[in-house]
């Protein structure tokens, strides 16, 4: 029998003790207090000012950090907010308090009531009464988060990460506050929040591999949600000016730091704007995040230093494939032949070799991405990769887009909307003759909403993730998720 299954019978044996005296799962213990406050109300107070005001209190959390010295105990009691130093002294405790005592463990969760005091180290302490042990840890704790193998733990068992390491805690907390932060931020301009569809009878939005499922009654399949784009749109055709939407998506594409299949993103469209407004409005919206969030303009990502201030720098999509691929110009750029071979000549895989603009798109994603470290948008598209987006009127291959890279990834993408009917038409049609698995299916629908007049729009989708990965220096998008997608363990 290994160490742990030993632990978990011996821990089981004090269950079975205590269960002879006492309920060992009580509902009825009634906390006043957190870690948190008594740390910010009763820190800064003296030994003998403590000793004066007799401060009860009465807290309840995990055990953890137990020392043992002769007939007292010290531990430390960790809750949401944090945790504080609790005293058991076997001559200060009632009755049922001594007879739980013995059978206590590391990872017990408890409720206690005592008073606060200070020790010779000047730490603020509760010098417990009485402790009702409220859920029994049957097994061990984990010592210390080290090494691979850990790391693949804290993933697939998020709850003993949290359990064990606070910054694990600080870290969802303020994923939570970012998130907030976005949503204040577009309530305070005027957007309006609202939901849509997560199962779609098409998938569309965005060009991606969907995921498949079958509703059993319809007895027909259904896509999860690969963007929320075209309901979105739907509203604003409906009469909506402003809105948004805190969304989850799903797209069946591999696993990567920066990729999960399940992600949570923000897409907002405002009518009669244009891609522009958008750029500014982003600008705007990382200014206030950083604010709330205490960010400098200047921070550290892993080993980048980032300029995030504003404004932020703009360079057209092909100007940049020009500065980063020196052996490609104004003259070559529509030489497929020529670009296939230097893709192939440069380790670069090619989605489609038939696509003259997808390619211009896979060099750039392999070649330019990585260069752009500050915030920067790229700007003015190829329409043919841009199945959404409005074309400027006085260049139709290149669309009023951008995208926002920051450390080498793509963080936002927007638009100005194609509110054309007959050409939208056309595109989907292109669309759902590619061989691309990734390609964006002919909706009827969104097209007949069309041609009940879309007014000029403007509208662009932020992945929260890969924000939230940036602005706690992450460097993985699962260290940012709760539950990361895992693949079982046989």
């Amino acid at each position: 029998m290994d160490d742990d299954n030993k632990l978990i019978l011996e821990r089981k044996k004090k269950l079975d003790r205590i269960k002879e005296k006492f309920n060992p799962y009580p509902n009825t213990f009634q906390k006043s207090d957190r870690s948190a406050s008594l740390l910010d109300a009763y820190i800064n107070l003296s030994k003998d000012d403590l000793a004066e005001k007799k401060i009860n209190v009465s807290i309840a959390g995990r055990l953890m950090m137990i020392r043992e010295m002769g007939s007292s105990t010290f531990s430390d009691l960790h809750d949401e907010t944090g945790k504080i130093q609790i005293y058991l002294q076997k001559k200060s405790l009632s009755a049922e308090s001594k007879d739980i005592l013995p059978d206590l463990d590391l990872g017990d969760i408890v409720g206690v009531k005592g008073i606060l005091f200070k020790t010779k180290t000047n730490e603020l302490t509760i010098n417990v009464s009485e402790v009702i042990l409220l859920a029994k840890s049957l097994r061990p704790l984990p010592e210390k988060f080290h090494g691979i193998s850990d790391i693949e733990i804290k993933y697939r068992q998020r709850y003993l990460d949290l359990m064990t390491n606070l910054s694990t805690k600080d870290l969802f907390k303020k994923r939570t506050k970012i998130v907030s932060s976005i949503r204040d931020f577009f309530i305070e301009n005027g957007f309006l929040e609202i939901e849509t569809p997560m199962m779609h009878i098409i998938p569309g939005g965005a060009t991606a591999k969907p995921f498949i499922t079958h509703h059993n009654s319809l007895d027909m399949d259904l896509y999860l949600r690969v963007a929320p784009e075209l309901f979105l749109k739907r509203c604003i055709i409906g009469g909506f000016e402003k809105v948004f939407e805190i969304n989850r998506s799903f797209r069946n594409e591999g696993l990567s730091i920066k990729h999960n299949p399940e992600f949570t993103m923000i897409e907002f469209y405002s009518a009669y704007q244009d891609y522009l407004y958008l750029m500014d409005l982003i600008e705007k919206m990382f200014a206030d995040i950083k604010n709330k969030i205490g960010i400098k303009d200047t921070f550290e990502y892993q080993d980048m230093s980032i300029d995030s201030s504003t404004p932020f720098k703009r360079i057209k999509f092909y100007d940049a494939l020009f500065e980063y691929n020196k052996e490609i110009n104004s003259e070559n750029i529509s030489d497929l032949k020529f670009l296939i071979n230097y893709a192939k000549k440069s380790d670069i895989s090619v989605t489609d070799i038939k696509s003259l603009f997808q390619t211009h798109l896979d060099i750039f994603e392999k070649t330019v991405e990585k260069e752009l470290i500050n915030p920067t948008y790229i700007t003015h598209y190829p329409t043919d990769v841009s199945p959404l987006a409005r074309s400027f009127d006085n260049d139709q291959g290149l669309a009023e887009r951008f995208e926002l890279f920051v450390a080498g990834r793509e963080v936002a993408n927007g638009f100005s909307e194609l509110n054309n009917p007959y050409e939208q038409s056309l595109r989907f049609t292109r669309q759902a003759e590619s061989t691309n698995d990734e390609k964006m299916s002919y909706d009827k629908d969104f097209i007949t909403a069309l041609e009940y007049g879309m007014p000029p729009t403007a509208g662009a989708g932020i992945g929260i993730d890969r924000l939230i990965m940036l602005l706690t220096n992450s460097s993985s998008i699962r260290d940012v998720l709760l539950f990361p997608l895992m693949k079982p363990k046989k």
